[in-house]
């Protein structure tokens, strides 16, 4: 088990949400699943679970979603399994699930494999014990690869060695912006990828510079970017459907870009336990492009081809993408 569910440890005063998400894209660009198994609890309130599902298509008008939410009866956390919401368990090698809404009705049946290590965003283990950061965040499986079978409508799918990756957060309070980047199979490296998050978060009257973290696996190679210590040389330039970026390490710095057609982004609300929300768009087919800068080594020029991963949570509605009818919490 590389994580485990915290909704359990929540006192029912508090509030709470988390997420389990898995994205996974076809190799050759274009198609790419996006699947979220999430808690949601207001303080006092029970919780409620939901999944949420967006099938992307670059041959399509624009990607196919739906959520189904559901009472805290459909919610657990079985034994050998990080989490089960009504018919859907993700489990380690296993994700297997169905869900019936007005919109689409679909079920999947995936394994997946990662030799790689789980990715602790945080730097330090203490800071996911305590109440600060109020947003904590891992990639259980930041290279995952997966095989099987989604249905979605009419229409089944066969995944064939997607790469992609699964990944956990929970927290009191959602940042009050953020950015999500990720990419499989750089240079054509099974192992390899790129995964980045990074935010802004609000201190009272003050909202911080970005700060973030992210990894970098590369010939076998892992590089932890960001941090604390390199807060004043990460840049930012984000919007809703692209986005500039540097962040650094030891001895190794990433410059890149994210970006796809507004077309391919669905838009989601997301709301804190407290009550205010953020408009959350997401795009799997993105294309990325990194320069890799190595001591002693020329830059190098890597890029994923509508299989990238960009997300980016916000305050403002006015970023053109239709909003997905349903509320959260």
């Amino acid at each position: 088990m590389r994580t485990r569910a915290r909704f359990g440890d929540v006192e029912p005063g508090a509030g709470h949400y988390e997420s389990f998400y898995i994205k996974a894209a076809d190799p050759s660009g274009g198609r790419a699943l996006w699947l979220r198994h999430t808690v949601h609890q207001r303080p006092g309130d029970e919780p409620n679970a939901s999944l949420w599902l967006t099938l992307f298509d670059a041959g399509s008008a624009g990607p196919k979603a739906v959520k189904a939410t559901y009472p805290i009866s459909e919610l657990s956390a079985p034994t050998g399994a990080y989490i089960k919401v009504a018919d859907a368990t993700l489990e380690p090698g296993r994700a297997t699930g169905a869900l019936s809404a007005p919109a689409l009705e679909a079920s999947w049946d995936l394994t997946f494999t990662d030799e790689g290590e789980a990715f602790h965003h945080l730097p330090h283990e203490r800071m996911y014990q305590g109440s600060l950061p109020k947003t904590k965040f891992l990639s259980p499986y930041p290279s995952a690869h997966f095989e099987g079978t989604l249905t979605a409508g009419d229409e089944t799918i066969t995944l064939e060695r997607w790469p992609g990756m699964i990944g956990h957060n929970w927290g009191a309070e959602h940042a009050e912006r953020w950015v999500w980047i990720q990419g499989g199979e750089l240079a054509a490296q099974p192992e390899s990828c790129f995964d980045m998050a990074v935010g802004r978060i609000k201190l009272g009257r003050w909202t911080t510079p970005w700060v973030g973290n992210g990894v970098l696996r590369l010939d076998g190679d892992e590089h932890r970017l960001g941090g604390f210590g390199k807060v004043f040389s990460l840049k930012v330039e984000d919007e809703p459907t692209a986005c500039g970026f540097e962040i650094a390490g030891n001895g190794v710095k990433v410059t890149g870009r994210v970006s796809s057609e507004p077309r391919n982004f669905v838009a989601w609300v997301y709301a804190d336990p407290k009550g205010p929300e953020h408009n959350t768009l997401n795009c799997s087919i993105s294309d990325l492009e990194l320069e890799v800068t190595r001591k002693d080594e020329e830059p190098r020029r890597l890029e994923v081809s509508g299989a990238a991963a960009y997300e980016i949570g916000m305050r403002q509605a006015d970023h053109g993408i239709p909003l997905q009818p349903y509320p959260d919490g």
